[in-house]
């Protein structure tokens, strides 16, 4: 399970919108394979070095997007990080792309929710918005 809080998701969001609207547009989910389709605001659920959010709106040139890493996933903040993404995310790397106008329907129905969970099953991934005091 990773967890993000629901701020610093909606930070990774207007980024990717702020990028997209100075630098032609949002990049394509599907990195290319299908070009031209989804094309549309949201963000990437990435596992490679810790896991994390990465916004999709073109960013300058010469400049990363926005990435933002689970509380229990960033290797600076956790000497465990590789272990826990391949227990909870798997061995392999990997990337799931999330439209913002699902994931903004969902917290719209939880609007005291501070942050976001992602568990991975083998299939999916299910995200919930939940509330932490």
């Amino acid at each position: 399970m990773f967890t993000f809080s629901v701020i610093e998701v909606r930070a990774v969001i207007a980024r990717g919108r702020i990028d997209a609207e100075a630098n032609g547009g949002f990049r394509n989910p599907h990195y290319g394979l299908l070009p031209g389709r989804d094309e549309k605001p949201g963000f990437w659920v990435v596992g490679d070095e810790g896991v994390y959010l990465l916004s999709n709106g073109k960013p300058a040139e010469g400049h990363k997007a926005l990435a933002v890493y689970a509380e229990e996933c960033d290797p600076k903040t956790n000497l465990d990080c590789w272990h826990y993404k391949r227990r909870y995310f798997g061995r392999d790397d990997g990337i799931v792309f999330i439209a913002v106008e699902s994931l903004e329907a969902m917290l719209s129905t939880n609007p005291e929710a501070t942050h976001l969970r992602a568990q991975f099953t083998q299939e999916t991934l299910q995200l919930s918005a939940i509330t932490r005091l």
